[in-house]
C-alpha cells in the first residue's frame, strides 16, 4: 500500500492528536481537545480537511458539534468537519494560537499556526459564531469574561 503524501490527501492532520483538554475540569466538565504533536512555526499549515453540509433546516444553534459554514447572518448553513478540527476548543481572539481559513464554496478548510506552537500545546481558535450562537452562550461568557 502506497501512503498518500500531504499534498494528495483532502484530509491531513498527521501532527495533531486528540486527548483530554487542558482546560477541562470538574467545574466545567471533561471534554477533549486537539494538541500539537510537533513544533509548528507561525504561518505553518497544521491541518486541512473537508466539510459536509448538513440538510437544510438543521438548527446549529442547539448543537455545539457542528460548524457555522457561511458568512450569512443569520446563518442557515451548518457542516460537520473532518480530521481533528472538531476538537479545537475556542478561546478569546488574543489567546488563540491557530486560525481556520474556510473555503465555503469548496467545502474545505485549512488551519494555520498564528504564532509558534510547541509540541504538546493545545490548539485553540476563536469560533466565528461564539458571540451569537445560542449553544455557545455559556462558553462565550467564560471565554470573554462576560457577566
Amino acid at each position: 500500500i502506497k501512503a498518500m503524501s500531504k499534498s494528495e490527501s483532502k484530509v491531513w492532520c498527521e501532527y495533531v492528536e486528540v486527548k483530554t483538554s487542558s482546560v477541562a475540569s470538574s467545574d466545567i466538565g471533561n471534554f477533549d481537545g486537539a494538541f500539537a504533536r510537533k513544533d509548528f512555526a507561525e504561518g505553518e499549515l497544521i491541518e486541512r480537511g473537508v466539510m459536509r453540509r448538513l440538510p437544510e433546516g438543521f438548527d446549529g444553534h442547539k448543537c455545539q458539534e457542528v460548524f457555522t459554514w457561511s458568512n450569512e447572518r443569520p446563518n442557515k448553513t451548518w457542516a460537520m468537519g473532518s480530521g481533528c478540527a472538531p476538537f479545537y476548543n475556542t478561546t478569546s481572539k488574543d489567546k488563540e494560537n491557530t486560525h481556520m481559513v474556510r473555503y465555503f464554496d469548496e467545502n474545505r478548510f485549512e488551519i494555520f499556526a498564528k504564532r509558534d506552537i510547541k509540541a504538546g500545546e493545545e490548539l485553540f481558535h476563536t469560533y466565528i459564531s461564539l458571540e451569537w450562537r445560542e449553544c455557545f452562550s455559556e462558553i462565550d461568557k467564560i471565554v470573554n469574561n462576560k457577566e
